[in-house]
């Protein structure tokens, strides 16, 4: 899987190994099967076992080497356990996409506190307890290695209606700049990819709440479309490689021109 024709990062990962959360779809599956492509041994995490063993048949189908550990990664008892799977398995830790979330619409005055709870437990509190155990498998190895965090453009601007998963995505990228600051030492970069309206299952039942939805998110892109999983994956993959050697602490917006307007 690691000379997949078309793709730019195949082998810049061959021997490597890579833990991706939130891997049973989306952006989080094409991830998984990016690393595989570039040559990585991968480990898919995700609460969702069904979809998580459907990722690891496709990886495996293309002749990639991968396992599948369910995890919650709100719960730090699952977080320390998925690392300590993955090394369990294939010896090491190389690379990380921190991709797994939630979110939950609402204004403000309208949101529960249990709502707000959960997105944040998963996307911050499931952010910070993946690098925890993650960093400190890296640090054990004294080999470096790169982390990559799901944020979104709600981490760099506002998004009404979203007030618990733009605050939680916020978090992220201030997470991510001082993980960054604190490992760049040793060795370790930790990154954010900060993707825009992205066709996933999140987003369709965001679509489906009201009429012409998906056109009026077109509309906000300079490409006018909305972004793949695909699209995301592939920077994921990049910032992972020894192609981003010296970037560190940065949040690539990945969003079609977007925050450029």
């Amino acid at each position: 899987m690691a000379t997949a024709e078309g793709s730019s990062t195949a082998g810049r990962l061959d021997g490597r190994v890579a833990l991706v959360t939130g891997g049973a779809a989306g952006i989080g599956r094409a991830s998984a099967v990016a690393f595989a492509r570039a040559g990585a041994r991968v480990v898919v995490a995700d609460v969702d076992r069904d979809g998580g063993e459907e990722t690891a048949r496709l990886i495996r189908e293309a002749g990639g080497e991968v396992a599948f550990v369910r995890a919650d990664v709100s719960q730090a008892t699952d977080v320390e356990a998925m690392v300590a799977a993955t090394v369990a398995r294939y010896g090491r830790l190389d690379c990380a996409h921190n991709n797994a979330g939630v979110t939950a619409g609402g204004f403000t005055h309208r949101l529960s506190e249990a709502a707000w709870d959960r997105v944040l437990a998963v996307n911050l509190t499931g952010t910070w307890l993946c690098l925890k155990y993650e960093v400190a498998q890296l640090l054990r190895q004294r080999s470096g290695g790169a982390i990559v965090n799901t944020a979104s453009a709600s981490g760099l601007v506002g998004l009404a209606g979203a007030s618990a998963y733009a605050a939680s995505k916020h978090g992220v990228l201030g997470l991510t700049r001082t993980a960054a600051l604190e490992y760049a030492p040793r060795g370790i970069r930790v990154n954010a990819v900060c993707p825009s309206f992205v066709r996933t299952a999140m987003l369709e039942q965001t679509l489906a709440a009201g009429p012409d939805g998906e056109a009026r998110l077109v509309a906000l892109e300079p490409m006018g479309r909305l972004g793949t999983p695909e699209d995301v994956a592939g920077p994921v993959v990049w910032l992972c490689t020894d192609a981003a050697a010296f970037v560190t602490g940065h949040a690539l917006a990945v969003d079609g021109g977007a925050l450029a307007q």
